[in-house]
């Protein structure tokens, strides 16, 4: 994952400026694996959006100031079954400090997200770019956390207590493993967690930022996003960021491996920004985000390849931002965030389509 919504702030100007150029449209010719398309928000800021176990409902991330909404929130909606019936949605966290990442527990009665609420009630500053030379950069919140809630907003446990970001969390099929990113250790690095125990294991061992990542169908291997900064230029900018608590997300590639990091195996090679990956239902192949075809560094359209970094193919066409894709635990249906059809404004909405082969 990105899984972050910090993405979508961090590109939001250039998806608003992209999508005032072109007609309004839910479904871009190309699009073939598309078929009965629906757009399920309208207005502001919707991402990150993920189904429950059974595929009836999905939880989401929310930011939209005409609502009072300066900052995400966690929401969860009904999918809808027929066409004419509307999509429902209510939010379950508090209100307070900025929340992200959220993910259904089996039972589907207990939602995970990141908060940094116990830092603040107030949303945490967005960082001044000016004072780094305008690099576009990802705040890393030291106070957030990850917590499980029930669908009525209670707070029933804090996964995750040590200083730092910790957030980007997403469960194993059987959802007894959470794998999550932390830079408790000095680094950006993926975890996994025994929700049982709270026993874990680092994953990832090698510099740069390891997050967003994302259990297999049979839970045997993990995908994510990383950043390997490899000359000395990259390096020094890399921990003199992260020691101020930023993170620059112009190069990142998808990482495979197994579930307990071994075999770690990079599968693209694209250059610029690759992330938001997910696997198919079938394990067998990986779709992500990225903006390799556009030099200026946008638009964000989403591509399909096979496990091994094979096979390339475009998914989606908007000219301006489509990310966060996830498909339902039967495979018929696929959920993205995307900045088609919002009538030239900023605005991010989440779309299902079913998934045609």
């Amino acid at each position: 994952m990105k899984r972050s919504f910090l993405l979508v702030l961090t590109f939001l100007f250039f998806a608003g400026y992209l999508s005032a150029q072109q007609a309004d449209s839910v479904l871009f010719a190309g699009e073939k694996h598309f078929k009965n398309i629906r757009q399920l928000t309208f207005g502001g800021d919707n991402a990150e959006a993920y189904f429950s176990y059974d595929g009836k409902y999905i939880t989401f991330q929310r930011t939209n100031p005409k609502e009072g909404l300066n900052c995400d929130q966690i929401f969860v909606g009904k999918v809808p079954t027929k066409p004419d019936e509307k999509f429902e949605y209510k939010m379950i966290s508090s209100g307070k400090g900025r929340t992200t990442c959220s993910y259904f527990t089996p039972d589907g009665k207990h939602i995970l997200y990141a908060s940094t609420h116990k830092g603040a009630d107030t949303c945490p500053p967005i960082p001044d770019r000016s004072k780094y030379g305008n690099k576009y950069i990802w705040p890393l919140y030291d106070s957030y956390d990850i917590f499980m809630a029930t669908l009525d907003g209670k707070i029933v446990k804090q996964l995750t207590s040590a200083k730092g970001y910790d957030a980007e969390g997403t469960l194993s099929p059987d959802g007894k493993k959470m794998i999550y990113c932390s830079d408790k250790d000095g680094d950006l690095d993926l975890y996994v967690m025994e929700l049982a125990t709270g026993k874990e294991k680092k994953v990832t061992n090698t510099l740069g930022y390891d997050g967003g990542a994302w259990f297999s169908p049979d839970g045997k291997k993990i995908v994510w996003r990383a950043s390997r900064p490899k000359t000395e230029a990259e390096i020094k900018e890399y921990k003199e960021l992260l020691k101020e608590g930023l993170v620059a997300p112009t190069h990142m590639e998808v990482y495979v491996a197994d579930a307990d990091g071994k075999n770690a195996k990079q599968i693209t090679d694209l250059e610029q920004a690759n992330w938001a990956p997910n696997f198919t239902p079938d394990g067998k192949h990986i779709i992500f985000c990225s903006n390799h075809e556009y030099k200026r560094g946008f638009p964000f359209n989403m591509y399909l390849t096979d496990i091994n970094g094979k096979g390339l193919e475009k998914i989606s066409r908007d000219k301006g931002f489509d990310a966060f894709p996830m498909f339902s635990p039967d495979g018929k249906k696929i959920l993205f965030a995307s900045n088609r059809n919002n009538g030239g404004t900023h605005d991010t909405n989440l779309f299902i389509a079913d998934w045609v082969e």
